[in-house]
């Protein structure tokens, strides 16, 4: 079984040079295949959670090179059960994508860029679930961030190179925070392999022990977008495109929490750090869920939603029980996929309607009752209404702020209760303004231009759409008939808005609520599961015997 953990990573990449060898050609080939290995990952990750769960962390050493030398990747119950949510995430946001026609449309591009890019990326995240050690963590990093660059940035428009150069820059300056850490670990401990750390470190002295974990908090801090580190994320994923923006606001902030809670448990038990994250996570609470509460546009609502629940993943980490360690790992699993389901149903609205914007949109609850279901179940989910699977994770963080007793304890409970009704009163804003209220004034069945699809004299764009092209190159801001190209879409294309949503965008937009259902309805089981995973985290006997062989 422990040859199978390298393949979540291998599996993306040599998928990926397949299709360049390919080349633009067999683009139904080149989509099946994509959909093939996104299915394999899913699979992969199940067995591996399933056997991590029976017998314990599996490891490898790629080559038979033994650490510090050689490649470890490790997979436990907590990077399985990352591996099997982000696996069914990405299925499902890559099957979106094909109904929203994302993949391999520009005849000036000699191979498509989407597929590539989002193979990449899995291959990335995958990289950092499973990587055993510091520097193959940073290779997951900057993995993800060279396919996260080229996702944000696709179609070439203004605004997303704008976005794309602030992710980028902020990227960047992790990066280099992380590598000066990386160094600065294996000057203090002769190695950056993580069970091997979790036994020298003990041995740094104090001073150079707190240096390192608040150089490492830092960098995945800005990963995770945690206030006041968190600047970047509102004005960067909401330029992309819908199912770009699903996956990263679903699983990149989530690879961020993931190092965070791998190496606070494992390095850092008893870290002397814990106010200050608590600190982080009840600004991160209240600020975000009071910015979503000023916005207007339902990604921007959306994207600082997500910073504040990620307060909720802090607020376990900082605490450092079972408890709220399993808490933290069943907000997580939750929050992966109910935000990017709640960014897919973004993505039906905008190709409906042609915007977001709440103050031109109205009437979907009778128009289009499909979307309202679609938005109001993972909105509900988000609120953490009981039972769903958000108030099994509150209340499990809750329960262990208050057995935990302590004064920033108590102020996390109460920070966590009220950014949950505010949380309530943000989806109730969305719901009255864009599904439950009439259509403003001649806005039912008319899109809204958004923004310049980068037309050039001669230019095509895609041959499906050019029948309704005209309409599009009126200007900026006027309502066009529904079925008109209205906004940018991918490689400077345009999308269309259409009163019929294409039936994958549908499918896997029900899927995924679907699977933030199964949550609550295997809640018992999922319970078990994270407090078996945040036992073993803790005890952390198992994975270091598992990597060294003791």
């Amino acid at each position: 079984m422990n040859a199978l953990v390298p393949l979540p990573v291998l599996l993306p990449l040599c998928v990926t040079g397949l299709k360049l060898a390919i080349g633009p050609r067999l683009q139904r080939f080149q989509r099946f295949i994509s959909l093939a290995v996104l299915g394999a990952v899913l699979v992969l990750s199940v067995l591996l959670m399933i056997a991590a769960d029976r017998h314990g962390p599996l490891s490898v050493h790629l080559g038979d090179f033994a650490p510090p030398i050689g490649i470890t990747l490790v997979a436990d119950r907590l990077a399985g059960l990352m591996l099997t949510v982000s696996s069914a995430v990405t299925l499902l946001v890559h099957v979106y994508s094909l109904g929203q026609g994302m993949a391999d449309r520009d005849d000036q591009t000699p191979v498509g860029v989407f597929h590539p890019a989002y193979l990449i990326l899995v291959a990335g995240v995958s990289c950092t679930f499973l990587a055993g050690d510091l520097v193959n963590l940073y290779v997951g990093f900057e993995i993800m961030l060279v396919a996260s660059f080229v996702l944000l940035t696709i179609g070439g428009t203004a605004t997303r190179i704008r976005a794309g150069s602030t992710y980028v820059i902020i990227s960047l300056f992790s990066s280099v925070l992380f590598l000066v850490a990386i160094a600065m670990t294996y000057a203090f401990a002769g190695t950056v392999n993580f069970a091997q750390l979790a036994g020298r470190l003990r041995e740094a002295p104090d001073g150079a022990r707190t240096l390192l974990e608040a150089m490492l908090l830092t960098v995945f801090a800005i990963k995770a977008a945690v206030f006041p580190l968190a600047a970047w994320l509102p004005d960067s994923y909401p330029t992309a495109p819908a199912p770009v923006t699903a996956v990263f606001a679903g699983l990149l902030t989530k690879v961020g929490v993931y190092s965070m809670l791998r190496t606070q448990t494992l390095l850092f038990p008893g870290h002397r750090l814990g106010d200050l994250l608590m600190l982080a996570a009840l600004a991160s609470m209240v600020v975000g869920i009071l910015g979503a509460v000023a916005q207007t546009d339902l990604k921007r609502v959306l994207s600082f939603t997500l910073i504040s629940h990620i307060g909720y993943m802090v607020f376990g980490i900082a605490l450092a029980g079972r408890g709220s360690i399993s808490g933290a790992i069943v907000y997580v699993a939750h929050h992966i996929t109910v935000q990017t389901t709640l960014f897919l149903v973004a993505g039906l609205v905008e190709r409906r309607d042609g915007t977001t914007e709440l103050t031109r949109l109205g009437g979907l609850a009778k128009s289009a009752p499909l979307v309202a279901v679609l938005f109001f179940v993972p909105a509900m989910n988000l609120a953490g209404i009981p039972p769903l699977s958000g108030f099994i994770g509150k209340v499990g963080l809750m329960r262990a702020g208050i057995d935990n007793g302590g004064g920033w304890a108590w102020a996390l409970v109460a920070g966590s209760a009220a950014t949950s009704l505010l949380t309530l009163y943000v989806m109730a804003k969305v719901w009255n303004l864009a599904f439950w209220r009439d259509a403003p004034p001649g806005a039912e069945g008319e899109g809204v231009v958004l923004e310049s699809a980068g037309d050039e004299p001669g230019d095509d764009g895609d041959d499906e759409d050019d029948e309704e092209a005209p309409a599009a190159r009126s200007g900026s801001g006027r309502p066009v008939p529904a079925g008109a190209v209205v906004s940018a879409g991918l490689l400077g294309q345009s999308i269309t808005t259409t009163k019929r949503l294409p039936w994958p965008m549908l499918l896997a937009t029900g899927a995924a609520v679907a699977l933030g259902l199964l949550y609550t309805v295997l809640g018992g089981p999922l319970t078990t599961f994270t407090e078996a995973a945040a036992a073993e985290l803790l005890a952390r006997t198992p994975y270091i015997e598992a990597v060294l062989g003791r």
